[in-house]
């Protein structure tokens, strides 16, 4: 179970940080993280546990590479709605490109998982959902945050590999693999080491939801 609790500086923050020692927590969501307090390090390093930033505020997309290699950091939240109000910008999408993509460097820069995506408002707009959430796969998101459980399914899907890219990938590998070190082409394109490493990435994320055949 992942706890979100007050920012620092709020007058309910010591009093969530009491509630995180509670058996059953596995992780804790700080809210408008901008940097990360001795008491909440305190608590990750001796109860042992993960930590979630939700980055949604100017100082905290400052802050960001900072905060991502804090110990016991697993991943960043990008919080896109409040980070709006925080900066006065009107619209999504590529107006908050710039800040999407720090969050995936910092992460990559500390060594820690993908970043999660913020919420999408839509529940009854199945089709603004997917498109909402392929773009953060774009981008180099690895999940995203759900406000309705009717956005689950279609998260969980879009983040999953499809039927094509897993053909692809074992396409890929069975080349790799009878190529003897030597160039090789998959479906009319070079197949080089980073390519053979996005079909790897697919073929484990492919057999962790469902074993291939």
């Amino acid at each position: 179970m992942l706890v979100r609790i007050n920012a620092a500086g709020t007058r309910w923050h010591e009093a969530d940080l009491a509630l995180c020692g509670a058996e059953g927590v596995a992780g804790i969501v700080l809210a408008k993280a901008e940097h990360i307090g001795e008491n909440l390090l305190d608590l990750v390093r001796t109860r042992r546990r993960f930590l979630f930033p939700l980055i949604e505020t100017a100082l905290g997309v400052a802050e960001v590479r900072a905060i991502a290699r804090v110990e016991g950091v697993a991943r960043l939240l990008f919080g896109r709605i409040d980070l709006q109000l925080d900066l006065g910008i009107d619209g999504e999408n590529e107006k908050l490109d710039s800040f999407r993509s720090e969050l995936v460097l910092a992460s990559r820069l500390a060594g820690i998982e993908a970043p999660i995506d913020g919420v999408c408002t839509a529940i009854d707009r199945p089709a603004e959902i997917e498109a909402d959430t392929l773009r953060a796969k774009r981008f180099g998101f690895g999940g995203k945050l759900c406000i309705h459980p009717k956005q689950v399914e279609i998260v969980n899907r879009c983040f999953a590999p499809t039927p094509e890219d897993i053909a692809w990938a074992r396409r890929v590998l069975a080349a790799a693999a009878t190529a003897g070190g030597a160039a090789v082409a998959v479906d009319g394109r070079l197949v080089d080491r980073p390519v053979i490493a996005k079909a790897e990435n697919i073929a484990r994320e492919a057999e962790r939801l469902t074993p291939m055949a």
